[in-house]
């Protein structure tokens, strides 16, 4: 039986044969039972993570985080993969997480909560990046979540959780194509709804 802890949620005990490996990754080493190496990759990845749910799911975000790192660790011994494709399989899960809710029972509008404060990562070279990373996160998140919801998702995966076209593609099943041309949208609609709301302020 292996016992492990994600730090902040609560602890979960799973049945299974959790895999010795020799490899020296984080996620093996977390696979093999140990749980420093687990708390390791759970401080770098929970808060992107919750900025992601943040976006879907409002002020259930932590509860969905800590679902899904249940989740994470019930199956952690049959991932396959490495570090790399642990961030895309955890946000994958997320994801499933909070579609499950959804059908469950139908949401009720959400809104952002007006204290939140945490850092907004770039998206590289995406269009209007640049000019969403320099307001404020609160702005940011209130403005992502104006945005269409397919948009909404992969600006919010692309930039808040600091995912590449193709992990992000893979976690909403569309065509990296099609992901970019969705970023492109909503970070152009934001750069806009930016620029507008600048011009407006400088009249006032």
């Amino acid at each position: 039986m292996a016992r492990l802890s994600s730090g902040g949620a609560t602890d979960v005990d799973c049945m299974g044969n959790m895999a010795h490996r020799s490899s020296g990754s984080a996620v093996a080493r977390a696979q093999a039972g140990d749980e420093e190496a687990f708390r390791t990759l759970w401080r770098d990845l929970n808060p992107r993570l919750v900025r992601y749910l943040r976006v879907l799911a409002g002020d259930d975000a932590e509860d969905l985080a800590a679902q899904t790192w249940e989740a994470v660790i019930c199956g952690l011994d049959r991932f396959q993969g490495d570090d790399d494709g642990f961030a895309g399989w955890v946000f994958t899960i997320a994801r499933h997480r909070h579609l499950d809710g959804r059908r469950r029972a139908a949401r009720r509008p959400h809104e952002l909560a007006a204290d939140y404060r945490l850092e907004l990562l770039a998206a590289g070279n995406d269009p209007g990046a640049e000019a969403v990373n320099r307001i404020g996160t609160e702005d940011a998140l209130r403005l992502i979540g104006m945005l269409a919801p397919d948009q909404a998702e992969v600006v919010a995966l692309r930039t808040l959780g600091g995912l590449e076209v193709a992990e992000v593609a893979a976690i909403v099943g569309k065509r990296p194509g099609t992901v970019r041309v969705l970023a492109h949208r909503g970070l152009r609609r934001l750069a806009e709804a930016l620029e507008a709301t600048r011009l407006f302020e400088s009249e006032v």
